[in-house]
Formats: C-alpha cells, sequence, structure tokens
C-alpha cells in the first residue's frame, strides 16, 4: 500500500526484478532507459486516445473507469516506467551537489505515471481479474522488478542519497524531511545498493525469479478458487442452509454452468463458513478436504513454488548479509528481529492452548450427547462449535444474521461510528464511474464542511476477486503533491439472491469496521511526503489502526444505531443482544490457535538459511506446529502454505505475526479510550492527531506513546479475547 516512487508499482509483486547482463563501467538506470527506449512509440493513435497517459480529469484524480481499457495497461506501463528511469537518470547524473531537493524531493515527484497506472490496474487484479489482466500481471512482474532494481541498484544515485545521510545532521531539517532521508538510504541498503557488480547481478537473477514464481502462485490461487468449488447434486444434501443460502448456491451452479445443481464456493481460508450449518457431515468433509488440500496436486500443485520461493527469499537475505529472511524482512518494523515475535507467540501458546482444549472437549461431549461415535475432526469443529454455542448462548446465527443488513451496518453502523468518532460524513457520488456494477462510491467530507477524499465500497464476492479483504490507494494523499486520497475497501461477503437483501454475519460486520480502519488510515493522512503517508508504515503496525476500528462494531450505542431486523424494521432485542456480546469471545481459543498455528509457520519457513535442504512442504508443517506445541489435528492452521497468500505470496512474508502484534496496540488503545468516556469526538480527535493523520512520518512507538502517554501490554489483549492466562506459563 505503499504510494510514492516505485512503490505502488511493485504492488502486488513485490520484491521482484529482471535480470539485464550488467556492466560494472555503465550506469544500471542508463542500460535500463536504452532497453525501455527499443518499446515502441507509446504515442501513437492507440496512445493518444489512452486516459491513463494524463491525470484523470475528475475530482482528486478518480481514476475515469468508464474510459479505461484493458488495452490500455500495457502502452501506459512502457510509458511510465521509461519516464520514470528518465527523471531518476536526470537525478543521479545531476552535475550539482547533492541536496535534499534535487535528489530526495526529486525522487518524490517522478514516476507520477507509473504510479497512476499501476494503482490502478493492480487494484482491478485483484478485485476484478480477468484472463486479459492475470496475462499482463505475468508480463509484467519482471519488468517491475527490473525497474525497481535499476533505481536502487543505481550506483550513482545512491552515492547521492549516501552522501545526504552522512550529513543528516548538519543538513538541519525538519523532522518528516529527516526521516523521509533516513527510509530512503535504508531502502536502498535493503535493496542491495551496497553490493558490488557481481552481486548485484545475482540479486537481479533472483528477484526476476521471484517476481514470475510468486506472480504464478497468486494466479493459481485465482484458478483454483474456481476450481476446486464443490459442486452438490442433491438438495437434501445441503440440509441447514437457509432458504436464502440454498438459492444463492442453485444462483452460482447455473452461472458456472451446472444447471439444476448447487454450487459451494471455496474460500481461501483453511475453514469454510458454511461448515457451521451443513447437516450433512460427508458433504462438510468434502468442503473442508476440497480447501485444505488446495494447490497439492495437477497443474496448479504450488508445493515446488513454495519451496522455491522460500529458498530464494533465504538466498536474498545472505547475499544482502542477513542470517534469513525473516531476519531481514523485521529490520526497521516495530518487532526488530525474530526472536521478539517468536516470544510474543510462544508466550501466548499454553493459555490458547488450553482454552482451544477446553473448547473442544465442550464440542466431543457436544457429539457425544448427539450420538456421535467419533472424534471430532476439522470438517466437525464450526457445526457443533455452533451447537455448543446455541446451547450455552441461546444464540442462532441465522437469527442474528437478519437483524445485520448490510446497508444498515454500512450507513448506520460504519458511517455513524466514524462521524461520532471523528465528524466526518460519507456522501454517496453515483456521478463518479466505477469498475463494476457492485462498487459504490462516496465522498468524505470533515465535520467542518471540508472535502477529504474519494472512497469506494466494494464489499460483494464475485469470480474475479481474490479471497479476503482489503484496502488499496488509487491516489496516495501528500501535500507536496497537492493530492488528496482516493481509497477503496474491497471485500467478499456473499450477496444476497438476486431481489433480496443482503445479510452480513457479525464476523464480516467487524471486518467491514476494520477495512474502513485501513481506509481512514489513508483518507485522514495529512503528511507531506507521499511515502510516508497513510499506510505507509511497517507491517506490524499497519493493522492497529484497523484492527482499533473492530471494537466499536460491538458498542452498544453503535449496535443500537444499526441493528434492525431487515423485515419489521425491529431493533434488535436486548435479550439477543446481550447474547451477541456475550457470545463474542465464543471459540476463541480456536480462532486464535489457527492464526498463531499459521504466524508460526510463516515464520519457520522464513528462518531458513541459504543453505538449507529443500523441504517437503506437508513434513515440515507438522514439524513446525510440533516445534511450537500448537499441534492439534482438529484446529489446522488458518492456512495451509500452498494457499498461504500473504506468507508465501510474498506480502506479508515473515509478517504475518503483524495482526497479533497490531492487535496488542489496537486493544490497549481501544481500552484507553474506553476508560476515557469512549465513543466521543474528543477522543476521536486525540486518535486521529497522534495516529490517523501522521503516517510514518514519526518513529511509530513514539506515534503510540504521544496518543496513549506509555507503550502498551498485553493485558487489554487477553481481556479482548477471553482468554485466561495459565499459572506458571511461560
Amino acid at each position: 500500500m505503499r504510494k510514492s516512487l516505485l512503490a505502488v508499482a511493485i504492488l502486488a509483486v513485490a520484491a521482484c526484478s529482471e535480470a539485464p547482463k550488467p556492466d560494472a563501467n555503465q550506469s544500471e538506470t542508463s542500460a535500463a532507459v536504452e532497453n525501455t527506449q527499443a518499446a515502441t512509440d507509446l504515442n501513437t493513435a492507440a496512445g493518444q486516445d489512452n486516459p491513463l497517459l494524463q491525470p484523470s480529469l475528475l475530482q482528486y484524480q478518480a481514476p475515469d473507469f468508464g474510459k479505461i481499457k484493458d488495452s490500455h495497461f500495457a502502452p501506459a506501463f512502457e510509458q511510465g516506467m521509461r519516464e520514470h528511469l528518465q527523471e531518476i537518470e536526470a537525478i543521479a547524473s545531476n552535475p550539482e551537489p547533492a541536496s535534499f531537493n534535487n535528489t530526495v524531493v526529486a525522487m518524490e515527484q517522478a514516476g507520477a505515471l507509473l504510479t497512476r497506472v499501476s494503482s490502478v490496474f493492480f487494484n482491478l487484479v485483484g478485485s476484478d481479474s480477468n484472463e486479459a489482466r492475470r496475462a499482463l500481471q505475468s508480463q509484467l512482474a519482471p519488468k517491475l522488478a527490473a525497474h525497481s532494481d535499476s533505481i536502487y541498484l543505481n550506483a550513482d544515485l545512491f552515492a547521492r542519497v549516501e552522501a545526504l545521510y552522512k550529513q543528516r545532521v548538519a543538513q538541519e531539517l525538519d523532522a518528516e524531511s529527516a526521516r523521509l532521508l533516513e527510509e530512503y538510504y535504508d531502502k536502498f541498503v535493503k535493496a542491495g545498493a551496497k553490493l558490488s557488480a557481481e552481486q548485484k547481478a545475482t540479486l537481479r537473477a533472483l528477484n526476476e525469479e521471484h517476481s514470475k514464481l510468486a506472480t504464478q502462485f497468486s494466479q493459481n490461487l485465482l484458478k483454483l478458487s474456481k476450481d476446486i468449488a464443490v459442486i452438490v447434486d442433491d438438495e437434501r444434501e445441503l440440509d441447514g442452509l437457509s432458504e436464502s443460502q440454498v438459492k444463492a448456491a442453485a444462483e452460482a451452479a447455473n452461472s458456472a454452468g451446472h444447471a439444476g445443481k448447487y454450487l459451494i464456493s471455496i474460500t481461501n481460508t483453511t475453514r469454510q463458513p458454511i461448515l457451521a450449518s451443513l447437516n450433512n457431515r460427508a458433504l462438510r468433509q468434502r468442503v473442508w478436504e476440497a480447501s485444505a488440500y488446495r494447490g497439492t496436486s495437477g497443474e496448479l500443485d504450488n508445493r515446488p513454488l513454495v519451496k522455491r520461493l522460500v529458498q530464494i527469499r533465504a538466498e536474498k537475505a545472505d547475499l544482502l548479509g542477513y542470517g534469513n529472511w525473516a531476519e531481514y524482512r523485521l529490520t526497521g518494523t516495530m518487532a526488530e528481529k525474530p526472536e521478539n515475535v517468536l516470544n510474543m507467540l510462544s508466550s501466548m501458546v499454553p493459555a490458547v492452548v488450553k482454552n482451544t482444549q477446553a473448547e473442544q472437549a465442550d464440542i466431543q461431549a457436544m457429539i457425544e450427547r448427539e450420538g456421535g461415535e467419533f472424534a471430532v475432526q476439522p470438517w466437525d469443529w464450526a457445526y457443533y462449535a455452533e451447537k455448543v454455542r446455541q446451547e450455552k448462548y441461546d444464540l442462532n446465527e441465522s437469527e442474528v444474521r437478519e437483524y445485520f443488513e448490510f446497508n444498515l451496518v454500512l450507513k448506520d453502523g460504519l458511517f455513524y461510528t466514524m462521524n461520532r468518532l471523528y465528524g466526518i460524513t460519507f456522501k454517496p457520488r453515483p456521478d463518479l464511474p466505477v469498475y463494476h456494477p457492485d462498487v459504490q462510491a462516496f465522498e468524505l467530507f470533515d465535520h467542518d464542511g471540508e472535502s477529504l477524499a474519494i472512497f469506494y465500497a466494494d464489499y460483494f464476492a464475485r469470480e474475479g476477486k481474490r479471497g479476503g479483504a482489503w484496502m488499496n490507494s488509487f491516489v496516495g494523499q501528500s501535500h507536496l503533491l497537492e493530492q488528496k486520497p482516493v481509497v477503496v475497501n474491497v471485500m467478499n461477503i456473499p450477496k444476497g439472491p438476486e431481489g433480496e437483501p443482503t445479510l452480513v454475519s457479525f464476523d464480516h460486520v467487524t471486518t467491514m469496521f476494520h477495512e474502513l480502519g485501513h481506509g481512514l488510515h489513508g483518507m485522514l493522512s495529512q503528511v507531506h511526503y507521499p511515502s510516508l503517508a497513510g499506510t505507509a508504515v511497517s507491517r506490524d503496525f499497519v493493522e492497529f489502526p484497523s484492527t482499533f476500528e473492530e471494537d466499536w462494531a460491538s458498542h452498544p450505542e453503535v449496535l443500537a444505531n444499526y441493528a434492525y431486523h431487515y423485515k419489521t424494521g425491529e431493533a434488535i432485542p436486548e435479550a439477543l443482544l446481550a447474547k451477541v456480546l456475550k457470545a463474542k469471545n465464543f471459540n476463541m481459543g480456536f480462532d486464535t490457535l489457527e492464526y498463531m498455528s499459521a504466524a508460526l509457520l510463516d515464520m519457520e519457513w522464513h528462518s531458513l538459511p541459504a543453505d538449507a535442504e529443500p523441504q517437503d512442504v506437508e513434513q515440515f508443517e507438522a514439524r513446525a506446529l510440533a516445534k511450537h506445541g500448537v499441534d492439534l489435528a482438529a484446529v489446522p492452521p488458518r492456512y495451509k502454505s500452498t494457499y498461504f497468500a500473504h506468507s508465501i505470496g510474498g506480502g506479508y512474508s515473515a509478517s504475518y505475526y503483524a495482526y497479533m502484534w497490531s492487535e496488542i496496540l489496537a486493544a490497549d488503545a481501544f481500552a484507553y479510550l474506553r476508560d476515557r468516556g469512549g465513543l466521543t469526538r474528543e477522543n476521536g480527535a486525540l486518535y486521529r492527531k497522534n495516529i490517523l493523520e501522521v503516517g510514518n512520518s514519526r518513529a511509530p512507538m513514539e506515534s503510540y506513546v504521544k496518543f496513549r502517554g506509555k507503550e502498551p501490554t498485553t493485558d487489554a489483549l487477553l481481556i479482548r479475547r477471553g482468554l485466561q492466562p495459565v499459572a506458571g506459563g511461560q
């Protein structure tokens, strides 16, 4: 989600590169310019009509999706890379002595076209993909990687940055400028700027291979999501689903060419939400196995990609002077080093496992009370956990959904909360073109009427959209570039059948709050330099502002404003609301353990040294889980390696722990504001000023202490998750 220089250009193909033949006596940038100049002249008749080649005339340069065609992307990328390299070469070869303005600020201002086309293209690849876009993504990955290397491995350019860095005290820069200079220097060094010519050539080759394989891994997951969908012939097998769910499954099957049948889509996690409802145990097993064993056979077998991607990262880390990829990745983060992550996770294992085993005992007892003669399996957990929940709290999930109609959640839940906290309002902008009919556009206004940003809401699942939920920026905030932000939130909520409302699970409700937290981090940013604005912070801080917003979803005042029955308009009964709130932490041992297992698996893969022997994927997973005492057969990791997009796909490699790390901050911050009066403008202003507005213009912990007055503890996190510490636990 970085929004400047190459950041957007390498989004979704992180840290990848092409390997042109190096010439030790020639500037790497000059060589890349020559290669790119060989491309077709892009100012042809086709290029003249390309809307991406000029800033959009829409408000805040919002993309003009009504004019953008797939055929526009390739020429815009080629021209964008060429223009950017020319700008970089001019900076690197400037005969004037290096100054902050003619070097660092100049780099901040460079690459406008490439940033513009990248921000649009890579969001569409994730949210509305098609064959043409996927094919172009594969072609672009090594080109963009080479483009990145041509800048960060440019000896002349780095010499200017390094000279400024060594003189940073004497330059008397303001605090934000000083931080930007330090960030640039660190970025160049971590990219390999200090390597020899021979080492740079090796790094380029590794980056090129990594870019291709990471893209292939991600595209395999997209294809797999379609290929592994479970087709059901007999409606009776769907016993337990609501009439609306059955109808939606029939519509999905018909759209996929299976008329008269039913299609169950598989989301990109091991656990599948539908398992909580299906009475047919054999079908539950089919659904779970379709999820858990994906990417382990056939043409889309991801296991070779897992092994090689992990190996490439270890080799890169070794080349750059680190013991492993985790050490490399955690440099400059809040966690600082892998040991701190492992200590944090390990300290929670005893409490989490104890809670999970208690939950498993309750589930096994329920199975036996109902006459079952089997031990609970992963495909049974959600189904019987729901029965235990109903027994303990007399809570029916289908009944609860009837009080969470999508539009009410969005407008009277999310938007209401953000108005109460920050004084902001969302005004619909149906005049702005969108990239899919399900997408809604809004304009964000401050309490004084000032227009702040454009916000796109893309919440519904569809073919061509990758799994999960995320936030992207089409335009990043920057006072230097005089830009206001244009942001999108993307989710995968199952849409209601044609003509019927969409009823949202409470899990999806909290995810909507989470993603808008990311959105506000981008939209309320007030930073000068684009590289430091909004969400351009370390991985283990970026999830803090989003996780912080989740708890407002269950705040009594907020719930009272949006939880109304979709048919009768009746407010959620106090007794049912009390059950919802009481049951909020139900099954939290399972939720926490499956997350921690995935986080530990991520750290173990990326703690391998460069000379490690190739690993059998399944055996490695089993050993890693056993090593940390989290190998409960009925509770597999949230992601296995072959579909672990966060980790193996690259964006969160050696960083999946960040969600838990950030949750420590979020829980501590929410508890602090709760004790200060809760949902008030005063509290919102304090948080907005010290967290949301500052981006990465200062160190994350410095921002947190300015907001909170002290560093956080894990106490609020354990309370938030309903977990009790184990006496004497490590």
